[in-house]
Formats: C-alpha cells, structure tokens, sequence
C-alpha cells in the first residue's frame, strides 16, 4: 500500500486544507529505523480517509533535546520558528507518534505564543476505531503473548495509559504486562537527553534492566509508542543477544503488518 504524502506548503499552493498536520519529528525523519513507524502510521491516516499533510523541509527540532540538556536558549530559537511556521499555515491540530514532541508542542510551545490541540498517534488511532473509521484485524499477533512499555512522557507525564492498550487489544493479542507497569512503569533510559550521552562507569544501563522486565514476561513481540523506546529497548534486546526470538515493534507497526497495508 503506497502512500503519497502532500506537504502543507502544497496543499496551500493547492487551496486545500488538511484536517490535521502529522508532525513528523527529528527521529521520524532520519532515524532509518523509526521512519518505518512514520510509513506505518501513514499508511493509517490513509486507510482510515484521513486528510493530513507534514511540513517537510518546514520542519524544525521542536526544541525538545535541548531543554532537557539545559540549554534553554537552542530550545527557544527552535520552538519561536516553529510557532511562526505554524503560524503561516494556521495550523489547529497536530499529531505525532513521537511522546516528546507531543509533550512538548502540548504542554510547553503555549508559554511561548503555539498553543494547539495535540495529539499522540495511538489516542487517534484509539478514536478512528472507536468512530469506526478504522477496521483492523489481529491477523499474524492474533492470541500473540505481547508486553506494552509505557513511555515516560506519554504515561507519568501525560497521564495516557489506555489508548495504547485499547488498541493492542483491537488487534486481539495476549497483553502481558512487566511488574513495572503504568504509573509504575520504568524508563527506557533515554529521556532527559540520556539518549545521546554514554552511561556513567559502573552504572547499569536502564534499558538493560527495563528489557529484562519485559523478557521476563515470556513475550516474543514487545510494543512501544516512542522512537526513543524504540531505540533503547531494541538496543536492549541485541545486547541480550535475543534479536532472532524477540521483535520491538511501535504499536502503528503492528496494525500495519496485522492487516497487510
């Protein structure tokens, strides 16, 4: 299922308005693993007639990064460019599959001027199936034993637990969840910028401990809603040397393959 993805700027040049933007993100873009859940989650959009578009080149870091490594002032810059960009286009509604630029175009871009209403990919996809806008089927995870990992900043911070879950049980899998779960859950070890510094001597790597929880389960497909988690929990399955039995999947991916898109 090919997907053709207009960008705002052509849809503007086309008179046409979108009925939300799909903000891609940094990972989304580059990260040759998490531009797969991007082709996922549009493939989505267009299966359920949705009319989106992205900003393309438009498109700049929100910020995120930044902020969380101290330096206000790069957040700032990115986060005042942005607010015009959408500002030029008048954007309403944003989605991303991404939990910290949700977070942050959410709850932090107001203060500066950018307030919309946003959303995380797996809340929409939650809505398109309640509205029946979207049928899927469990297909190949069908009674599959799968575990969830809650993000940091989709979960505690956001306080958004069922709409993932919502949806792994559309698509009929066995949910397992690790001890750690929900407001309990364990961080993957990348937020707070962690993702791009090396671990301190001596220290266990988090997404080593949060891996074992899940291995712990007995689930062979363990689901995610976060490029980061996705990296880090991966990253732990490799260095568990499982990566031949145990597959990391964003939840978007697994409705995707399930149904053959």
């Amino acid at each position: 299922m090919a997907v053709k993805v207009l960008t705002m700027a052509e849809m503007a040049a086309a008179s046409e308005e979108p009925e939300i933007l799909f903000w891609v993100g940094c990972a989304g873009s580059y990260d040759a693993r998490a531009q797969k859940v991007t082709v996922a989650f549009s493939k989505i959009l267009s299966k359920a007639g949705i009319k989106f578009a992205i900003l393309g080149n438009e498109e700049s870091c929100t910020g995120d990064p930044a902020r969380r490594a101290g330096n206000e002032f790069v957040f700032q810059m990115s986060a005042l460019q942005n607010i015009e960009t959408l500002k030029m286009y008048n954007v309403k509604k944003i989605v991303t599959t991404c939990p910290h630029c949700f977070n942050t175009l959410k709850n932090e871009y107001p203060a500066l001027g950018g307030t919309y209403e946003v959303i995380h990919h797996t809340q929409l996809i939650q809505k398109l199936i309640d509205d029946g806008k979207l049928s899927i089927e469990g297909g190949m995870f069908k009674g599959q034993k799968v575990t969830y990992h809650d993000s940091c900043y989709l979960g505690r911070v956001n306080d958004v637990y069922e709409a993932p879950r919502s949806v792994l049980s559309s698509i009929e899998v066995d949910l397992t969840e690790m001890n750690r779960a929900k407001e309990r859950g364990l961080c993957c070890g990348a937020g707070g910028a962690q993702m791009f510094k090396e671990n301190e001597p001596g220290d266990k790597r988090i997404n080593i401990e949060r891996i074992e929880e899940a291995l712990a389960t007995g689930s062979k497909t363990i689901a995610v809603n976060c490029p980061f988690c996705l990296t880090m929990m991966s990253d732990g399955v490799k260095a568990k040397e499982k990566q031949e039995e145990v597959m990391v999947y964003d939840i978007s991916e697994l409705i995707v393959q399930s149904n053959g898109w």
